[in-house]
């Protein structure tokens, strides 16, 4: 296993990460039941991450059970604390609940500290705002850290790239969790400030979010060989130096192997690795109509994620990537601020985008044409289907408690 220093806080962590999100049925509320089946993924993925040297993990309290999995798996496993470092997120709205979430959260953890504490979701401005608020959350999470119960203070992000890296700047934190990969660059800008201001780095979900290369198209396969579509993402990621490490949502014993064969001896990339480079960039200039993704088009007066859809239609027709863009493209208008805006056939023509684009690009037909390519009514429905269960229970506790306190 390779180590990598975390940026400011000082702390050499493994560059690959145990993500706690994708345990079996870990998503199902309420979050204190663990079933059997669900705790024995859970124990036998966190021994197999111990033995080939990861040491740190990643959780989230909205990943419903991962924290209450942890807690007791590795209090069963007997692992030091000195063996790994914990973090976990949260998005408390005030001070008050910033503290109460805290001690929740340590508890379900069976912790006395948490080693690094991310506020969750500055994913816009309103949310940023929340954040950094005079007497908020994030102030609150510096007098628990002054308070021995935090070690680092970072955040994670889906926002905008300008929402980023005026996050950054605020000299609040000491990591960021995003999202970078070979087919997502948008926030390169981000890295580097990220460097400037030594930040840690925590690349969020690159097999899933950074394509869905788990299930890749035959295309994909073979311009990446003699590398798999894993391989390369992730050692494109991991030969940006400042980037610490690749949080994986490792849950079944296979996942290991082909995850491992990123590392490679932290010569990244190799010649050999560069020849593969240089065939995947060639795909893209096969690309019609390729949009660059530089958001000019933004905003729609329709709310429609131009740039997005847009790069979905890049990864279709350059690399058959529709396994992929289906995935994410169906789970617009149900994500909130986590994935913003509407589906490509609520546009009306109005022409906005078109004078605002350098490349010239008839927007609206190739929304339309994306739309009519990766629009699936089976999988809108599971993906509206999947933010029900769990944004409904929660609504329904939170009315449970209202009139029961």
């Amino acid at each position: 296993m390779e180590y990598r220093r975390f940026g400011k806080t000082g702390e050499m962590i493994s560059v690959l990460t145990l993500g706690g999100m994708r345990f079996k049925y870990g998503w199902t509320p309420p979050r204190t039941y663990l079933p059997k089946a669900t705790y024995q993924n859970c124990l036998e993925t966190t021994r197999l991450a111990l033995e080939v040297g990861i040491n740190h993990i990643e959780t989230a309290f909205g990943y419903v059970k991962s924290e209450h999995l942890y807690g007791k798996v590795l209090k069963e496993l007997g692992t030091p604390r000195t063996h790994f470092k914990m973090m976990t997120k949260g998005a408390p709205m005030t001070g008050d609940e910033t503290r109460a979430l805290v001690e929740q959260q340590l508890e379900a953890l069976q912790l006395d500290h948490i080693d690094f504490y991310g506020w969750h979701g500055i994913n816009n401005e309103e949310r940023f705002q929340a954040a950094v608020a005079p007497g908020g959350p994030v102030e609150t999470l510096h007098r628990l850290r002054e308070e021995g119960l935090i070690g680092h203070i970072g955040f994670s992000t889906h926002a905008p790239l300008n929402i980023i890296e005026k996050a950054m700047r605020t000299d609040l934190f000491s990591f960021v969790n995003l999202h970078y990969y070979y087919f997502f660059q948008r926030n390169r800008p981000a890295i580097e400030l990220a460097k400037e201001k030594d930040l840690g780095i925590l690349i969020i979900s690159p097999n899933d979010k950074g394509g869905q290369l788990w299930n890749p198209s035959d295309k994909l396969k073979e311009l990446c060989h003699p590398l798999t579509p894993i391989q390369y993402n992730g050692r494109f990621c991991l030969s940006h130096p400042q980037i610490t490490t690749l949080t994986l949502g490792m849950h079944a014993p296979e996942h290991f192997d082909q995850n491992l064969a990123m590392l490679n001896g932290e010569d990244y990339f190799s010649k050999e690795d560069a020849t593969v480079k240089t065939t995947v960039d060639n795909a893209a200039h096969s690309i019609s109509d390729f949009c660059t993704y530089c958001t000019e088009c933004l905003p729609c007066p329709e709310n429609i994620n131009i740039p997005e859809i847009l790069r979905f239609r890049n990864l279709l027709e350059g690399y058959d990537m529709q396994s992929y863009g289906k995935y994410r493209y169906n789970m617009l208008g149900g994500k909130g601020h986590w994935f913003p805006g509407t589906f490509a056939s609520a546009c009306t023509e109005c022409g906005d985008c078109l004078p605002k684009c350098p490349e010239k690009l008839e927007i609206p037909k190739l929304l339309f044409e994306t739309h009519d390519k990766l629009f699936d009514l089976k999988s809108y429905w599971r993906s509206q289907l999947e933010a029900f269960l769990v944004n409904g229970y929660k609504a329904v506790k939170s009315i449970f408690l209202k009139f029961t306190s």
